[in-house]
């Protein structure tokens, strides 16, 4: 039996541009939130209904976040993989107050931009390696147009 998962994937729309920082120790980390939103038709009035949920996002590791102030804006369609940790810490007055945020850090973490240019998906997977970006395009170089029966998986 598996002891415990703490995993949180989105996908959504960044709601301010990456605020970029650097610890104390030299590296750096990004911070943006996400927008999801939820749609359905109210049973009782039948109208259309949204409620949109915020998510706080933390990104470290300087590749990752090099990339993130690269290519991430205001508006992007990101998709995340990462860990849900709530953080403690102290307002100016000295309340103690809490954040709950996504963070992505270190092996078993996703971060996709989705809505690239030239219509390609970056991919950004920790659990390679190096922090690259890998360019995917989804249309096929040898598909033949003209004969669109042979395509139709049915």
């Amino acid at each position: 039996m598996v002891g415990s998962v703490n995993k949180v994937i989105l996908l959504g729309n960044l709601g301010r541009d990456p605020d970029i920082r650097s610890m104390q120790s030299g590296s750096k980390m990004a911070s943006f939130s996400i927008a999801t939103s939820k749609k359905w038709k109210d049973r009782s009035t039948q109208e259309q209904k949204e409620k949109t949920s915020w998510h706080n996002i933390v990104v470290f590791g300087d590749g990752l976040v090099d990339i993130v102030e690269k290519y991430v804006k205001k508006g992007s369609k990101i998709y995340v993989e990462g860990e849900l940790q709530t953080r403690k810490w102290q307002d100016k007055d000295g309340n103690d107050r809490y954040t709950t945020e996504v963070v992505i850090q270190g092996y078993n973490c996703n971060l996709t931009l989705l809505d690239s240019r030239n219509n390609n998906s970056n991919t950004v997977d920790n659990q390679s390696q190096d922090n690259s970006i890998t360019d995917e395009t989804y249309n096929s170089e040898n598909s033949d147009s003209s004969n669109t029966d042979e395509d139709i998986p049915f």
